[in-house]
């Protein structure tokens, strides 16, 4: 008797491309991505999220989603910044699994079928780990280890690559989990490091950039900084509970000091000691407002419940989610 086979339908693979300034760069990676995949044993769709761009960024993500089914475009009505626009395109992918990859060059797409063995293996999130950064900046790959490090080893996010990972790919159940997360202040690679799942990295050769300049400013950078620890520890206010006890201890010696020189009459100390004690208690307490300040003001945004992105336009074909 012939055994009737069951036919596996092939996987679905949503690529999500953040966009700002990039209309040189969308056509050069839609050609690499069509070459790349010619011969894969998986469907694809590419969800492209112009983040506001003052370029013709759109346009052109628009003249591809309407030359290739496959491929849709969004645009926001205002700048809200990459890990927004991830966050969009994987409210919208319909893929058995989903791929952040972005659009200026960096990271070649004929290494998603690398990362999609690793998804078919069962691995949940796999990051794609950067082994050298052609064409950037000393200070930027500086802050980028010090931040790494940060998140690594004080945050205890120890999933996150050593030395970062801007493409990444997660499975379906990882994608819907994100999902779930409204919070508008808070680092993707982060929540999705936080959340758990079988990890795993790979690492390629980044490549340099081929048109255009990184929107990635060192106010952006910072503010990430600042939302990935309010986000994920709460040791910044412990330190300033820990700072708080210190001074009150070396206050309270200082106290005995000068009543011990003043019942055996000693002259009290000079201007100048007290004033440095004043600026630098003063210093320290303002730090520890504007500590507080950075958690208080995130609760009172979350508490808006603002929509996290507009989006002001759209093109290609919405698919049914089959999920």
């Amino acid at each position: 008797m012939k055994e009737n086979k069951v036919h596996q339908p092939a996987p679905l693979l949503t690529i999500v491309t953040p966009a700002f300034n990039e209309a040189d760069n969308l056509p050069a990676l839609y050609g690499k991505m069509i070459e790349s995949f010619k011969d894969a044993d998986f469907d694809w769709e590419w969800i492209i999220v112009d983040d506001h761009s003052p370029d013709h960024t759109y346009t052109i993500a628009s003249a591809l989603a309407e030359k290739d089914e496959r491929v849709r475009a969004f645009r926001f009505s205002r700048n809200y910044g990459s890990h927004m626009a991830l966050r969009c395109g994987f409210e919208h992918a319909n893929g058995d699994c989903v791929v952040g990859m972005a659009a200026d060059m960096q990271d070649p797409p004929d290494l998603i079928p690398q990362l999609l063995d690793r998804w078919k293996a069962g691995v949940h999130v796999v990051w794609a780990a950067r082994t050298c950064r052609p064409g950037e900046k000393r200070t930027t790959l500086l802050f980028s280890r010090w931040y790494y490090r940060i998140m690594r080893d004080v945050v205890g996010l120890k999933e996150i690559p050593v030395d970062g990972a801007d493409f990444f790919l997660v499975d379906r159940k990882v994608a819907d989990a994100i999902n779930q997360f409204q919070e508008k202040n808070v680092s993707l690679f982060a929540l999705i490091a936080w959340m758990g799942f079988n990890q795993e990295t790979v690492t390629y050769d980044k490549q340099a950039r081929q048109h255009g300049r990184s929107g990635w400013s060192l106010e952006k950078k910072l503010k990430m900084a600042v939302d990935s620890l309010t986000s994920f520890s709460y040791k910044p206010i412990r330190l300033m509970t820990y700072t708080g006890f210190a001074l009150a201890f070396l206050s309270f010696v200082y106290l005995l000091v000068v009543l011990i020189n003043y019942l055996t009459g000693v002259a009290p100390q000079g201007w100048t000691s007290q004033m440095a004690a004043i600026l630098l208690i003063g210093g320290l307490q303002m730090m520890m407002i504007g500590i507080l300040g950075e958690y208080i003001w995130r609760a009172l945004d979350e508490s808006r419940q603002r929509p996290s992105y507009i989006i002001e336009a759209q093109t290609g074909i919405e698919q049914p989610d089959k999920h």
